[in-house]
C-alpha cells in the first residue's frame, strides 16, 4: 500500500509539472507569436463600432449604414449574421417569405427564423437565448450560439469579440497591451484630419443639443496653497478612501547615510488601492513632501527629534504654480500649473511683425516636473512634461502618471482663422519646445461633439527617455475614476429629456407612473471608458446615464461591472420637475445592465460610497437617508435598508465590512413664517460638523452606533470637500481630520426672526480621535498651530491663515501635523508635543 501511495504520488506530481509546463508554453507562445499571425482568417469585431478586422485586413460591417453594429442585450451579445458568416467563408440566403437565414459553411447548415427561439444546426432544433431579430434592417442572433454552431471559436474581452478556429488566441492577461492594440484598429474614432474640418464640426456643436456639454471653457479661480491658480469649471472636487498604507505600499529612499525611515507610517488616503492619488503632503516614512504656496518643502521628519528642512524647490518666479505631488520610489513628482501670452500671427503677417503687431492668446498649461530626490539635500530635474489646457486630475498606478486636461475652443474666433487651432504640448524627452498635436491624430465622439479638447497623457516613470503617449479627443472631461485597469472620464450633458420608459426589467420605481414623464431639460452624465496599459492608453467605449453625479465617489468599478449613482432634476423643483436619485450598473461595454430610480424624490445626493457588492447613497433636503443598496445581482439592484436621522453625510469611509463612518453636518429643522406671519412649513438648516459610525451588519435595518457634533452652525473641515484630509487607522484606533471651530458661547442658537446663529471662531487645528466599536468616538485631543495671541486676534470669524492645519500623518508612534507656517510632532499616544519645524 506504501508503495502504491508512493507511485501515485509521483505520477500526480508528473502530471502537475506537465501541465504547468503544458500551460507555461501557452502563455510564452502566446506572448512570442506577432498578433498579425493570431488573426490570420479569424473575424474582429467590437461591441458599438462600426469597424471590423478580417483576416488581417480593415473594414466596415456595412459601409452603407454605420449603425450595424454588435449590440448588448439583456446581457447576450448580438452579432449581425449576414457580415459574421460571409467573412468566414459561408454562403447566406435570405428567405423574405418566411423571414429566414440559411447558412453554409463547408457543408455545415444553420437556419434561423426571425422573432424565433429556435435555430437549426444541421437539421436539429437548438434553442437560443434570445430570439434572431431585426437591427438596423440587419439580422441579429447571439455570438456564440452562431459561431459555435459553424464550429468556431469566439473570444471575448472587454467588448472585444474575436471569431477564428484557434481555442488560444488571446490570453486576456498577458495579452492586454496587444488586445488593446487591436481594439484601437476595430474601434477607432473618426479622426478630426484637418483645420478646415474642425470647424465644420465645430459648426455642428453650436447648432446641436449635443454640444451643450457642462462648461467647455469657463474658468474660475481658487487658492490653493497661498497660490492662486486658474481652474476648469470640469476640474472635479476633491473626495476619495483609503487610508494608511505602509512602507511597502511606498518605499522610501533616503540618499542619505544610516537612512532612519519609519517602519509603519501613513499614505494618501484614496479611493481605489493600487491606484495613488496626487495630495499637497506625501511621504516616504524618514522625510515628508509639502507643497507650500509656490514652493515645495523637503523635511527629514523621522525622528521627530531631528525634524529639519533638507531642501526647497522655490518656483516663484518661475512662471509654474505647483499643486500637487506624487512619490515613486527615488523620483518626486510635482504638479502644477503654468500661463503664457502666447503671439498670434497669420500668414499674412507671420513675416510682417513690424507692421501687424501680433495678437496673443492666454495658454494654461499643466505640467508635470519629475525630481530625482536619491540626494534629497539636492533634488536634481529629471523631466517636464506639459499639456495645454486646465487640469482637471491624475491618477498613479505603479509607475506610470496619467493626467487628464481641458482646453476650450474658441469657436468664434476659430471661424476668422485660418490656421491651427489644436492644442499643444511639450515633453523634454523628445524637445524643448511645444509641439502642435496634428490634427490627424486628435478624434472625436461622433453625435458627442464639443467646443473642447480633452487631453490624456501618460509618463512611465520607470523609462525617462521613452517619450509620452498623447491622446487627445474633441470632448471633454469634469471628474474621473480608475482602476488599475481601466479610466473613466465623466461629463455633464444637457439634452432634450424623452418620456421615460416604463419599468424595465431590473427597475425598481418607488415612484407612481405619473412621475415618469417628459421635462423640459434633463441633465445625463456621458462617460468614455479607456484601457490603461502603461503609456498606452486606449479608448475602448462610452456610455450614458440620467442624471448627474457627484464626484469620483459617484463611480465604482466591480469586476466586469461599472457603477454609478446620479441625481437627476432640481432640488427645489415641484411635481415633474422635482430631483430624484438613482443608481444604475453598467456592463463592461459600459450598456446598463440594471437600476434603481426615483429614490428620495426632491432630495439631491449628498455622498456615496460603493463598497463590494454593496453600496451606500446619503441623500438630504430635511433628514439624511443612508440607503444600503444590494449590488450583487447586476440586473436587478435593490434596496436593503435605510436610516433617516438629522443632518448628512459629505463623505462616505469605511471601517471595515460592516460599519461606515460619515463626515458631515448636523441640521436642525425650524418652522417658519411667511410675511404675514403665517406658518410657512419647517426648513432644514446646517449646524455644527457631525461625524457617525453606522452598523450596516442587518442591511435591511441600518443603525447609527455612534455619533459626534462637532462645535456649531459654521464649523467646518478640508475633508468635507477633500478626502485626502483624513487620517484614519483601524489598526492604531486613529481618527484624525483638520477642523475650523465656530461656537456660540453666549445666548440663543436660534435669533428672534427664526433662523440659527452662526457661531464665532474659537480654534483651528487637528481633532484626534480614538476610535473602536465598542466605545465609538473618543477625543484624545487637539492640536493647533496658532498661538495665544493670535487667538486674541482673531476677533469672530477667521481667514487663510498660514497656521492653519491642512494635513495630518503618522510616522510610527509620532503624529506631524503640517500648515504652511510650521510641521509639528506629537506623541501619537497622549499627544505630547516633541518638537516643532518652523518653515519660513
Amino acid at each position: 500500500m506504501k508503495w502504491t501511495a508512493k507511485l501515485l504520488c509521483v505520477f500526480i506530481s508528473a502530471a502537475l509539472v506537465l501541465t504547468f509546463a503544458r500551460f507555461t508554453q501557452i502563455k510564452a507562445s502566446s506572448a512570442a507569436e506577432d498578433p498579425q499571425e493570431k488573426l490570420k482568417g479569424a473575424v474582429v469585431l467590437y461591441v458599438g463600432s462600426s469597424g471590423a478586422i478580417v483576416d488581417n485586413r480593415d473594414t466596415r460591417i456595412d459601409p452603407a449604414n454605420l449603425e450595424v453594429q454588435p449590440v448588448v442585450k439583456n446581457g447576450r451579445t448580438l452579432v449581425p449574421v449576414r457580415f459574421i458568416t460571409e467573412s468566414l467563408g459561408a454562403r447566406v440566403d435570405w428567405d423574405a417569405k418566411n423571414s429566414a437565414v440559411d447558412v453554409d459553411l463547408n457543408g455545415k447548415t444553420v437556419k434561423l427564423v426571425i422573432g424565433s427561439r429556435e435555430m437549426k444546426v444541421d437539421g436539429k432544433d437548438t434553442a437560443l437565448e434570445v430570439p434572431a431579430e431585426i437591427i438596423n434592417d440587419r439580422t441579429f442572433v447571439p455570438l456564440r450560439q452562431l459561431a459555435e454552431a459553424l464550429g468556431k471559436k469566439v473570444f471575448y474581452d472587454r467588448g472585444l469579440i474575436v471569431v477564428s478556429d484557434r481555442e488560444d488566441i488571446f490570453d486576456a492577461e498577458s495579452d492586454k497591451l496587444w488586445m488593446d492594440g487591436v481594439i484601437a484598429r476595430v474601434n477607432n474614432l473618426p479622426v478630426v484630419g484637418t483645420f478646415e474640418n474642425l470647424k465644420s464640426l465645430l459648426e455642428k456643436a453650436q447648432s446641436t443639443s449635443a454640444s451643450m456639454l457642462y462648461g467647455g471653457g469657463v474658468e474660475k479661480r481658487k487658492t490653493i496653497n497661498g497660490a492662486t491658480i486658474v481652474q476648469d469649471a470640469k476640474m472635479s472636487t476633491a473626495a476619495a478612501d483609503t487610508a494608511a498604507a505602509g512602507p511597502e505600499a511606498n518605499p522610501g529612499y533616503s540618499g542619505e547615510e544610516n537612512s532612519k525611515a519609519a517602519g509603519d507610517y501613513s499614505a494618501t488616503n484614496t479611493q481605489v488601492q493600487g491606484v495613488d492619488e496626487a495630495d499637497i503632503v506625501k511621504t516616504d516614512g524618514e522625510y515628508i513632501y509639502q507643497v507650500n504656496k509656490q514652493r515645495v518643502i523637503i523635511a527629514r521628519a523621522y525622528p521627530a527629534e531631528e525634524m529639519k528642512i533638507s531642501s526647497v524647490l522655490d518656483f516663484t518666479d518661475k512662471n509654474f504654480i505647483p499643486q500637487e505631488l506624487y512619490l515613486d520610489g527615488r523620483k518626486l513628482v510635482v504638479i502644477g500649473s503654468t500661463c503664457a501670452n502666447v503671439p498670434v500671427y497669420t500668414p499674412e503677417t507671420k513675416d510682417k511683425a513690424e507692421v501687424y503687431p501680433p495678437a496673443y492668446y492666454y495658454r494654461n498649461t499643466v505640467k508635470a516636473v519629475v525630481y530625482d530626490i536619491t540626494d534629497r539635500t539636492k533634488p536634481g530635474k529629471l523631466r517636464e512634461l506639459e499639456v495645454e489646457g486646465n487640469y482637471v486630475s491624475s491618477r498613479k498606478i505603479g509607475s506610470t502618471l496619467y493626467m487628464i486636461a481641458n482646453k476650450a475652443v474658441d469657436y468664434y474666433t476659430i471661424q476668422q482663422q485660418s490656421q491651427s487651432a489644436a492644442p499643444c504640448y511639450r515633453d523634454t524627452a523628445v524637445k524643448e519646445d511645444f509641439i502642435n498635436i496634428d490634427y490627424g491624430e486628435i478624434r472625436y465622439f461622433p453625435g458627442l461633439l464639443d467646443t473642447n479638447y480633452m487631453t490624456v497623457a501618460a509618463l512611465d516613470l520607470d523609462k525617462m527617455d521613452e517619450k509620452a503617449g498623447i491622446s487627445t479627443y474633441l470632448g471633454a472631461g469634469q471628474n474621473i475614476y480608475a482602476s488599475p485597469e481601466n479610466l473613466y472620464v465623466a461629463v455633464t450633458k444637457y439634452s432634450p429629456a424623452e418620456v421615460k420608459p416604463a419599468e424595465a426589467a431590473g427597475e425598481v420605481s418607488i415612484l407612481p407612473a405619473k412621475r415618469r414623464v417628459i421635462r423640459a431639460y434633463d441633465n445625463n452624465t456621458l462617460v468614455y471608458k479607456f484601457s490603461l496599459n502603461n503609456s498606452q492608453v486606449t479608448y475602448l467605449n462610452k456610455g450614458e446615464v440620467p442624471g448627474t453625479i457627484l464626484n469620483q465617489f459617484s463611480m465604482d468599478e466591480y469586476g466586469k461591472y461599472f457603477r454609478i449613482a446620479t441625481t437627476r432634476g432640481n432640488i427645489l423643483g415641484t411635481g415633474e420637475n422635482a430631483s430624484t436619485n438613482n443608481v444604475y450598473i453598467l456592463d463592461e461595454t459600459l450598456s446598463i445592465t440594471g437600476k434603481i430610480e426615483d429614490m428620495a424624490p426632491g432630495e439631491k445626493i449628498y455622498s456615496v460610497r460603493f463598497m463590494g457588492d454593496r453600496g451606500y447613497v446619503v441623500t438630504f433636503k430635511k433628514v439624511d437617508p443612508l440607503f444600503v443598496i444590494d449590488l450583487k445581482d447586476p440586473y436587478k439592484p435593490g434596496i436593503l435598508g435605510a436610516l433617516k436621522i438629522p443632518g448628512y453625510s459629505d463623505y462616505l469611509h469605511p471601517y471595515d465590512e460592516n460599519h461606515i463612518l460619515g463626515f458631515g453636518k448636523d441640521a436642525v429643522e425650524v418652522s417658519q413664517k411667511d410675511w404675514q406671519g403665517n406658518d410657512a412649513g419647517t426648513t432644514a438648516f446646517y449646524q455644527g460638523m457631525k461625524i457617525a459610525l453606522f452598523d450596516v451588519t442587518d442591511v435591511n435595518h441600518p443603525r447609527q452606533m455612534f455619533s459626534e457634533v462637532i462645535g456649531d452652525r459654521g464649523t467646518d473641515s478640508e475633508l468635507l470637500r477633500d478626502h485626502k484630509a483624513l487620517l484614519f487607522s483601524k489598526s492604531k484606533n486613529l481618527l484624525a481630520f483638520p477642523v475650523t471651530l465656530m461656537e456660540i458661547k453666549e445666548g440663543n442658537k436660534i435669533d428672534a426672526g427664526g433662523f440659527p446663529q452662526y457661531g464665532q471662531f474659537t480654534f483651528q487645528g487637528a481633532y484626534v480621535y480614538g476610535i473602536d466599536l465598542e466605545k465609538g468616538f473618543t477625543l484624545k485631543g487637539r492640536i493647533t498651530h496658532l498661538t495665544d495671541e493670535e487667538y486674541r486676534k482673531a476677533g469672530g470669524s477667521w481667514y487663510d491663515s498660514d497656521k492653519n492645519v491642512e494635513r495630518i500623518l503618522y510616522l510610527d508612534n509620532t503624529l506631524y501635523t503640517l500648515s504652511r507656517g510650521m510641521i509639528k510632532a506629537n506623541d501619537i499616544t497622549d499627544l505630547k508635543e516633541k518638537n516643532t519645524l518652523r518653515i519660513p
